[in-house]
This record gives structure tokens, sequence and C-alpha cells, in this order.
């Protein structure tokens, strides 16, 4: 196995696509230390690992919070040593910082108006949301890139989004932050191209996860009109599946197969940017 006794770090291991990147980085022999918020997400993720013989590390940290990043960093050194790949799968959307209209109304405009448009989003939300997909992406690049440059190179995969390319509705704050995912990535890429650390982007199309699923599906497993509207866009007419993002990642963080590949932003969508909808 190539990646057998290199350390992983993949944030946001908690959840349905990052913890399916981090058992398969887990089965390939690498040494992996998962790091996000929910210690309990983490534990089950922790035990699928070990149930298959994999080393795992499990680390509750907001990765927004420089400190406590500082603070997974010493413990990754300290219990297997230098990250070698950094998958930074942490971020997210806030409820509160979406709109609950598409376009403009004038109503948003009067005292009373009970929806949510641009004019009367929660900023403390809106802010919330650029900080755990910008910050929660720039600190453990920064933090964990310094030991791979000592250590003579490394990847780094970001994690991007449909909104990297065009801004779906409802979703200012989101699409603002992951626009901006692929810019750094790209900075990043051509600042590390010395220290030998090559780093990418995945730009997953529409995925079913926990907090997807109630927008995109119906309680009886049928298409809200949302899902619905994003199927139409979608040559493959489907939905798509962790293990189709993971296959991505591993060619990515191969040396051989992606050796000469930094800066880009992968889309792993079914077809959707290559569709109008016309």
């Amino acid at each position: 196995m190539k990646n057998k006794g290199k350390v992983a770090v993949v944030t946001g291991a908690g959840g349905t696509i990052c913890s399916a990147m981090a058992i398969d980085l887990a089965k390939q022999g690498c040494k992996v230390v998962i790091v996000g918020r929910s210690m309990d997400k983490l534990e089950a993720t922790q035990a699928k690992i070990k149930a298959e013989g994999g080393e795992c590390l499990p680390l509750s940290a907001d990765v927004r919070n420089l400190e406590q990043m500082k603070e997974v960093r010493e413990k990754v050194l300290a219990t297997y040593g230098v990250c070698n790949i950094l998958i930074n799968g942490a971020g997210g959307n806030q409820p509160d910082a979406v709109t609950t209209i598409s376009e403009f109304d004038p109503a948003e405009l009067e005292e009373g108006f009970e929806g949510r448009g641009f004019f009367n989003l929660g900023l403390d939300k809106f802010q919330d949301v650029i900080s755990v997909n910008i910050m929660g992406t720039v600190i453990p690049c920064r933090l964990f890139a310094q030991d791979m440059a000592k250590n003579g190179g490394g990847c780094i995969i970001n994690f991007a989004s449909m909104n990297t390319y065009r801004p779906l509705s409802r979703i200012p704050a989101y699409a603002l932050s992951k626009a901006g995912i692929s810019n750094f990535t790209q900075w990043l890429a051509a600042y590390l191209a010395p220290a030998k650390i090559r780093v990418n982007a995945i730009a997953p199309g529409f995925f079913i996860n926990d907090r997807s699923a109630k927008l995109l599906l119906t309680p009886d497993g049928g298409f809200s009109p949302r899902g619905a509207s994003i199927i139409s866009h979608t040559p493959m007419k489907r939905f798509g599946g962790a293990p189709e993002l993971v296959g991505c990642m591993n060619w990515l963080i191969d040396d051989d197969a992606a050796g000469f590949v930094t800066g880009i932003t992968v889309p792993v969508d079914g077809g959707f940017l290559s569709c109008s909808g016309l």
C-alpha cells in the first residue's frame, strides 16, 4: 500500500463524506487523525476504523479556533508524527444565513416581514458561515503545512462546492465562502510548490447526508421541490455517493498519478456544471 505509515488528518470526519474518506485512508494503512466538534460522531467513525484494524485518533476541536488547532497539531506530532495528508472537510452552512426568498421582495423592507431576505439576514450567522468555511480551512493549512514543509512535502485537499462556480439561490454566505476556497487553493498551491506540497480542492455536487436529506428529499424518500430542480439540472439524474468522492481523493493524494497536479478544483457533480437546464 502506497500510503502505509503516512499520517492523515481529516477535519469534519464526523460527517458522511469525510468519515468515508477517513475510513478509506485507514484501510490504506494511514494513521488517521479525525477532527471535529462532536466527539460522539468522531467516536462512531473511530469505531468503524478500528473494527477493520486501522489506527485512528479522534480529537474534538473547532477548526476556526487557532489555539485549539495548535493543541491538535501538538497531539498529532506527539502521537503519530508529521502530517503527510491534510483533508480540510470541516465546514457548512447555518439555517439563519439562508434566505427564505430567492429574489428581492418589497415586503422585506417592512416591519413584521416573517421571512428572511438579504436585508434582514442575521449578519452574525452570515459571518459564522464565512468563518467556518474560510478560517476553518486556512488555520489547519497554516499549522500542518509548516510540518510538511520541514518534512520535505505533503498533500492538502480542500473542499469547494458547486457554489464555487455559480452562486445557488438563498445561500449567499456559503456561496461567498466556497468561491473563496478555490481562490485560496490556487494561491496556496503556488506558494507551497517550492516546499513540495501539493494543494488541490474537490467540489462535490449534490450528495445525500443527514443535513442535505432534509432539504433535498421528502419523508417518503421522494424529491423535494429543490431536490427535483437539482436532479433536472444533473445529466446523470441522481445524487452522488461518498465513495465517488473517495476515488477523487485517492487520485489527488497519489504522488505518482497526480504528482504534477496542484492548484486545481475538481468538480464531482454528475454533470451539473455542464447543464444549463435548457
